[in-house]
């Protein structure tokens, strides 16, 4: 059994990974990296040459997941491509905007190859797409297996807990059987339900180690925090401001608006109106429309008729005034330039009234990385290309993440006890404090970082 990283760094980017076995292969999500442009966005693909491609699987919608799939489709025309349904609809909605954003970029920075597919393309690769239900197995066949053993590989979707459609994938190959847990939360966030995932025993496993570096503080609880946020956000409209909440159009945007629905229903805020950007408008009425087939917290729970959000583009942030006792719930998280919480955030950066809270991850050379580190007063640039502002807003962080806690990670390894270990999706400091404590947690077994590109024998 081979495994190659696709990502080019050991970092969380352009995440796609090869397993490759009983003379198949299989390409596992096949993301474009948030910060890199054009074909350093992609991932290695060219490690794919002369091997084998019977399948591709894609865990869930991210972009750093699903962002560069028509052009692997393209390398791999006959590739059948395989993903939860709810990860078709949001997949389908997203890979439109990437390209509409592509072509903007194409004039914004010169990149002549921009964008690196078009609409017809992606309106070709979805009808590729097959979508398969949870806890099912199948073969690369799309047909579903018997309970009897066979000689196909199979594989079987099981729910992540992340966002919407996200699956970890478990494979049976040759009798032994590989779980990539792709992005995954074993607890229940506002919304979205914890994880179901395998409990047997694992041959190998393929984690994702996002939050391997930063351990939730010394008695955390997701209610007191809750508490916290709400307390932030009065404490805000008090001083006569309003409050941008920089956010992921896909699973944050809706997390966040569901929170504060509960908090109006319960009169722990205000009814302040609030934005959201166009991206999560279309993100929030897919999940409005699968509110009745998916497991919630908050069962059947339709957001645009309960919270009713006003709606900002591209086009009416930069006439947007930040108005006090406002919410503004935009995109994207990392606050990245040019986008809607990176234009709005310099209106507010130097107004001590109004502030900006964070509640997810942040790359910390991000723009919403930097901006989190920054100390008050201090001179921040969130657009090299726009005048470099002092910070006098105040910023504050909220641990409302999608991703599992490292000791969360570590409990699952325990429990399913592979006998290899292979550690993903991660920055440097992340990976290796994953790799230490799984190694002590698991004497036995063998924890492997794979080097970019380097074929592994698992």
């Amino acid at each position: 059994m081979k495994f190659i990283n696709l990502t080019r760094r050991t970092e969380i980017g352009a995440n796609s990974y090869y397993l490759g076995a009983h003379g198949q292969g299989i390409v596992l999500d096949s993301g474009m990296h948030p910060k890199e442009l054009g074909e350093a966005a992609l991932p290695n693909l060219d490690a794919l040459a002369g091997r084998p491609v019977d399948a591709i699987i894609v865990s869930h919608a991210h972009l750093d997941h699903i962002g560069s799939l028509p052009v692997l489709m393209r390398q791999q025309p006959q590739a059948p491509v395989f993903m939860t349904s709810a990860t078709t609809q949001i997949g389908d909605a997203l890979l439109h905007n990437s390209i509409n954003v592509m072509t903007r970029q194409r004039e914004e920075v010169g990149m002549a190859i921009y964008p690196l597919y078009g609409h017809r393309e992606t309106e070709r690769a979805v009808g590729r797409w097959r979508a398969c239900p949870l806890r099912q197995a199948f073969t690369f066949a799309g047909e579903r297996s018997g309970s009897q053993p066979n000689e196909e590989i199979t594989f079987e979707f099981w729910d992540a807990g992340h966002v919407l459609g996200a699956a970890g994938i478990l494979f049976r190959i040759e009798g032994r059987t590989v779980f990539y847990t792709g992005d995954v939360n074993f607890d229940d966030q506002t919304l979205t339900k914890g994880a179901t995932f395998p409990e047997d025993k694992i041959d190998v496993l393929i984690i994702e180690t996002t939050h391997g570096a930063t351990p939730l503080p010394e008695g955390f609880s997701r209610a007191a925090e809750e508490q916290r946020f709400a307390a932030a956000l009065n404490a805000a409209f008090a001083r006569g401001g309003c409050v941008l909440v920089p956010v992921f159009a896909l699973g944050k945007t809706q997390e966040v608006l569901t929170l504060l629905y509960q908090f109006k229903c319960t009169h722990v805020i205000e009814d302040v109106p609030i934005y959201i950007g166009g991206l999560s408008a279309k993100m929030t009425e897919i999940y409005d429309r699968r509110a009745h087939d998916t497991a919630r917290v908050v069962p059947r729970l339709e957001l645009f008729p309960a919270v009713q959000p006003f709606v900002l583009n591209g086009k009416s942030i930069r006439d947007t005034p930040a108005r006090p006792g406002r919410i503004y719930a935009l995109s994207s998280g990392m606050m990245t330039p040019k986008t809607l919480s990176n234009i709005f955030g310099r209106q507010l950066l130097e107004k001590p009234e109004h502030s900006i809270f964070f509640v997810g991850y942040a790359d910390p050379v991000s723009p919403a990385g930097v901006l989190r580190a920054a100390q008050p007063n201090e001179i921040v640039s969130l657009d090299a290309e726009e005048t470099a502002q002092t910070l006098r807003c105040t910023v504050e962080q909220f641990q409302f993440s999608a991703h599992a806690p490292r000791s969360a990670l570590i409990d699952y390894i325990k429990k399913v006890a592979p006998r290899k270990v292979v550690l993903v999706h991660g920055d440097p400091p992340a990976v290796e404090w994953m790799r230490t404590a799984a190694q002590a947690a698991l004497p036995g077994s063998e924890v492997i970082v794979p080097p970019p590109g380097v074929e592994i024998e698992l």
